[in-house]
């Protein structure tokens, strides 16, 4: 009996002191970078577009445009894209928002368009889960997701 229970404490030990090892070591998302051909559009897009926050970039060279995405991601713009090319939907960058149909509006007054997933203009996309999305591109043809998730 005094066993089985000195296997449990070190079975608890073990799950105690490997768990959060193994905890550090999965990576989190610190930054995505996109190389874009015309910086000033690019960070005009981002910044009154999709209202991300621009913050200081190391760099100071003039290539580098960096916002931040969330309270640990960033977004960083590269100049030096020789030419806009075109990118599949499948490969995107999705965004939540907490209202949809506010951001819509803003889409509008922005005259930014905007589309479903399958080629609607103005319309959503509902997932198989219940959120709604739409989707843009920026001036690269970068590929947008937006959607009303609220996990």
């Amino acid at each position: 009996m005094a066993h089985t229970r000195m296997r449990k404490v070190v079975a608890l030990a073990v799950v105690l002191t490997v768990g959060p090892a193994v905890a550090q070591l999965r990576p989190a998302l610190n930054h995505i970078a996109l190389y874009v051909y015309d910086l000033p559009k690019s960070t005009a897009f981002y910044r009154d577009v999709l209202g991300l926050r621009q913050i200081p970039e190391p760099f100071k060279d003039g290539r580098h445009v960096w916002f931040r995405m969330g309270p640990h991601s960033q977004l960083h713009l590269i100049q030096g894209a020789a030419r806009v090319e075109d990118h599949a939907k499948d490969t995107h960058l999705a965004f939540r928002v907490k209202s949809l149909p506010k951001f819509m509006a803003h889409l509008n007054a922005t005259t930014t368009r905007y589309r479903s997933w399958s080629g609607e203009e103005k319309q959503t996309t509902l997932r198989p889960d219940g959120v709604k999305q739409v989707y843009l591109q920026d001036p690269d043809n970068y590929w947008i997701e937006v959607n009303d998730d609220r996990f």
